[in-house]
């Protein structure tokens, strides 16, 4: 039985433009979140739509004020998995964004000096444990590179036991940079 949605990824892996967008003007991430990511984040949904049935079973039983607590809750568990989906690094040509789970930074090209894969200690899924690993780093002209945070490892929730698809994203970050990247 044939998988469409297998081949669509191979086809997208296959192609030699490194920056396949139609609209370049709108923020962008150049690679598809990670399995961890995408199911903490469905199973938080799962999690929201049992909270949102209870909330449901508790105003049909009258007390309202205690169902408009638990609708809040639910709300809440759907606002974290949709902005667990959005983290991580997005490109435009205006620059580069990393979007985290509660701040998000954004860097003009005009302030990147470089964007480089480096050998180092990574924290594993975010986690105080440090593996050695390979990162993703930005260079800014008025920092450098040691107080940043690293922008993509190979041991986040996007990249876990996929060494390939780290390569590949960071391939087209490079790409971005330069492309964009003056001088």
């Amino acid at each position: 039985m044939p998988l469409p949605f297998l081949t669509a990824d191979r086809a997208f892996e296959a192609q030699d433009v490194p920056l396949p967008f139609d609209d370049r003007d709108r923020w962008r991430r150049p690679y598809r979140p990670g399995p961890w990511r995408v199911g903490v984040a469905a199973i938080l949904l799962l999690l929201a739509s049992y909270v949102l049935f209870a909330a449901v079973i508790i105003a049909l039983t009258g007390a309202v004020s205690e169902a408009g607590v638990v609708l809040g809750i639910a709300v809440v568990v759907i606002v974290c998995a949709l902005r667990l989906l959005r983290i991580g690094v997005w490109v435009s040509p205006h620059g580069l964004r990393q979007v985290g789970f509660l701040l998000t930074r954004t860097v003009p090209w005009e302030q990147v000096v470089a964007v480089r894969t480096v050998q180092q200690p990574v924290r594993w899924l975010g986690l105080p444990r440090a593996v050695m690993g390979q990162a993703l780093t930005l260079v800014r002209r008025d920092r450098g590179a040691d107080d940043l945070p690293a922008l993509l490892t190979t041991h986040n929730a996007d990249f876990l036991a996929r060494p390939g698809s780290f390569d590949r994203a960071a391939d087209a970050v490079e790409a971005w940079a330069d492309e964009y990247r003056p001088g």
